[in-house]
């Protein structure tokens, strides 16, 4: 009888153990590869890198995040299909990018709707429950998004009015700058941030509509003449996970993640701001031409956003009305 008694109490320690080496499992050390669009000497991917070594630092190796920046793993277009495919666990993209899945990714691209870093928060506060809500069904969910600096023009040549846009070939990168250009009478023409010095030295585009900041990285000054300081809209990029990878780790490492992710999001929002200012100067420090756009540039442009909000608005049903009460109730 004690011998039965013996082997049960050994065959329990042993399913204990068991039980407990496998409770354990996801407290194993993780190394993710995190695809990123821009130059590691871009302001979003020095951001990542810094929220990469947070979370590194603070799980003490637990869960390690190579960033591998300038499409270097994945072109641009595909990393959210692959982080939802699993193929990578961690990405980002620019939000605005995924508008044919929904055109509530776009609404932060919907011209003259927030153009100042104020608006441009309380616009991603309005519409962060429907964007969760949209990646959630497909199996991810964010961690942080961080705005580009307010959106101008770049052009070979002076524009003063808006019949001069007509048949350019403007750079577009998503569905709300692709109708921009249509709407302005320009030719589109999808162009990554890597491409874009060969695309304007061939004739390929004539025109785009971006930041400062990618202006600065990519050297606009090699290029193009002029820039002009329209104030558009300040799109957002954003980094999610796949909840199947983030569900693998123990609460501890989740918390750090979460917790780095927050910092992120708040160092990434300054940041930003001083690219504009910064990265707006090196443009006319390196002979760019830097103005304001014209009265008839400014009419122009309003015109289109206008009529880019109704049509965003009609687009997005019922969730879209829904983020632009919010929003515009907290002006």
């Amino acid at each position: 009888m004690w011998s039965a008694f013996t082997t049960k109490a050994k065959t329990l320690t042993a399913a204990v153990a068991v039980t407990a080496a496998l409770g354990a499992a996801p407290a194993l050390a993780a190394s993710w590869d995190m695809p990123t669009p821009y130059p590691d000497n871009n302001f979003h991917t020095m951001n990542i890198q810094q929220f990469a070594d947070d979370v590194a630092e603070a799980t003490g190796g637990d869960l390690t995040i190579n960033v591998h920046p300038a499409g270097s793993l994945i072109k641009h277009p595909e990393i959210k299909s692959s982080v939802r495919s699993g193929i990578v666990p961690i990405g980002e993209f620019l939000l605005s990018s995924a508008s044919n899945d929904s055109p509530l990714y776009g609404v932060d691209s919907v011209p003259f709707l927030a153009t100042d870093y104020e608006q441009s928060r309380k616009l991603w506060e309005a519409s962060r429950p429907e964007i969760e809500a949209l990646l959630k069904e497909q199996g991810m969910m964010p961690l942080f998004s961080v705005p580009w600096p307010p959106q101008g023009i770049y052009t070979k040549e002076p524009i003063d009015e808006m019949s001069d846009l007509t048949g350019m070939k403007f750079r577009a990168y998503n569905p709300a700058t692709e109708r921009i250009a249509v709407l302005a009478g320009a030719v589109p023409t999808q162009v990554e941030v890597p491409d874009l010095p060969q695309a304007f030295a061939t004739g390929r585009v004539d025109a785009m509509i971006t930041s400062p900041s990618t202006g600065a990285n990519s050297k606009a000054w090699d290029y193009v003449n002029h820039y002009y300081d329209t104030k558009a809209w300040l799109p957002k990029n954003i980094v999610v996970v796949s909840e199947k990878a983030f569900r693998r780790l123990d609460e501890s490492t989740q918390q750090a993640l979460m917790q780095a992710a927050a910092a992120a999001e708040e160092r990434g929002w300054e940041m930003s701001q001083k690219e504009t200012a910064e990265k707006t100067k090196m443009l006319s420090d390196n002979g760019m031409t830097v103005e304001d756009p014209s009265q008839d540039l400014l009419a122009g442009f309003g015109d289109i956003g206008a009529t880019m909000a109704d049509e965003w608005a009609a687009s997005a049903g019922e969730p879209g009305k829904k983020v632009l009460e919010a929003y515009r109730s907290s002006l």
